[in-house]
């Protein structure tokens, strides 16, 4: 009764694009929460035939997804807590970020008892105040690392950071933590590490901000073709389309209430939809009122309130019928609505959007290399 289609051509050719525009720069691709609701195994699987060398992940588990799906490409995985087991990552190989002193000795001490040398990367905070090093811990993190190195427990491969506003092309904020970025790597080679990766530039600083690539970027809703900074467009594509069908029509007359609270009423005589899609799968409820679907090419408002399962159109005159298509998104060349549109009716932003389209939703991929079927059973064609 519904879908969501992937192109992976058009995250292909994103991939390409931000690869162009980052230089010499490598790219790590971002593709956690399943590939921002896209579908982790086989976006990944793309952006590495087209341009990316690395993948970037929030937790292990995830990383641990990828290589069980035979994907051998160096992954980071960045967010993890002191008690995490990080034996099972650093037997499969995965980057691991290193944000405390505890963070570093929990992963010497997992690889101590393998008998291997861990890949870490430092984050600093450069001032978004969430994860890393805070500037005046960094010079400990630091101390530790090099310690930890010379007994060959762990390899400081990079050092990272996350921006505040690379969205917002007149931010002072940028060249800011650029600049503490820039003393925190003087201070780690000062101390003896040699990282051979450094990394802070999103989606919108790879694209925009050329200075910040370093060797290595990381974009994220890029890939999946939002245009991330204020007013500039470069060219990237939609992915994804969400699609269901008419479950039931009926005829009502002017003034009928509809859905819970009866907060929206027909204004003339006319028909309803039902349509089996709500917020379990990632119809935001707060867009009831604003949002519009398209129903036989046309768009019409969501009446009243979104439920769990389910939310109605109103069709005015329009005929329709059980089974007809109602497109919820679309890429914007194809009529739309839009993710920036219905993030704007959610008072959101795209990436809740895209990773809120729950698994009751089945994935269809088109386009990508060779066509096969999914490991969770989605179709590629």
């Amino acid at each position: 009764m519904s879908e969501a289609i992937v192109d992976l051509d058009a995250i292909a050719h994103n991939a390409e694009l931000i690869a162009h525009r980052s230089g010499p720069a490598a790219v790590m691709a971002v593709v956690k929460a399943d590939a921002f609701g896209h579908g982790m195994i086989e976006v990944a699987r793309t952006v590495l035939a087209h341009g990316a060398s690395w993948l970037g992940v929030a937790t292990a588990e995830e990383a641990l997804r990828l290589r069980a799906a035979g994907i051998t490409a160096p992954v980071l995985s960045w967010l993890h807590g002191v008690g995490t087991d990080f034996c099972r990552p650093i037997r499969a190989d995965v980057d691991l970020s290193v944000s405390s002193v505890a963070h570093v000795n929990a992963i010497a001490a997992c690889a101590a008892d393998l008998g291997r040398t861990a890949s870490v990367h430092l984050k600093l905070d450069s001032g978004l105040s969430r994860g890393g090093a805070p500037e005046r811990r960094w010079p400990a993190l630091v101390r530790a690392a090099r310690n930890l190195e010379r007994h060959g427990l762990v390899r400081v491969r990079g050092v990272w950071s996350h921006l505040i506003s690379a969205d917002d092309p007149d931010s002072a904020h940028t060249s800011a933590q650029l600049a503490r970025f820039d003393h925190a790597v003087a201070f780690a080679r000062e101390a003896g590490l040699d990282p051979e990766l450094r990394h802070v530039a999103n989606s919108a600083a790879a694209l925009n901000s050329p200075h910040s690539a370093y060797e290595l970027v990381r974009p994220g809703i890029g890939l999946y073709g939002v245009e991330p900074v204020t007013g500039r467009r470069f060219g990237l594509r939609a992915a994804l389309t969400l699609r269901a069908h008419v479950l039931l029509v009926k005829d009502v007359p002017a003034g009928t209430g509809v859905s819970y609270g009866h907060d929206y009423a027909t204004p003339r005589d006319g028909r309803l939809a039902l349509v089996p899609l709500g917020y379990a799968d990632g119809v935001p409820r707060l867009a009831g009122g604003r949002a519009q679907v398209r129903v036989g090419g046309r768009r019409r408002p969501i009446a009243g309130r979104i439920a769990m399962d389910q939310f109605v159109v109103d069709l005015g005159a329009l005929a329709a019928q059980p089974g007809d298509d109602v497109v919820l998104l679309a890429p914007e060349q194809h009529g739309g609505p839009t993710v920036a549109e219905w993030a704007q009716w959610a008072r959101t932003l795209p990436h809740e959007i895209f990773t809120g389209i729950g698994d009751r939703v089945p994935r269809r991929y088109l386009g990508g290399a060779a066509a096969h079927t999914s490991t969770e059973g989605n179709t590629v064609v």
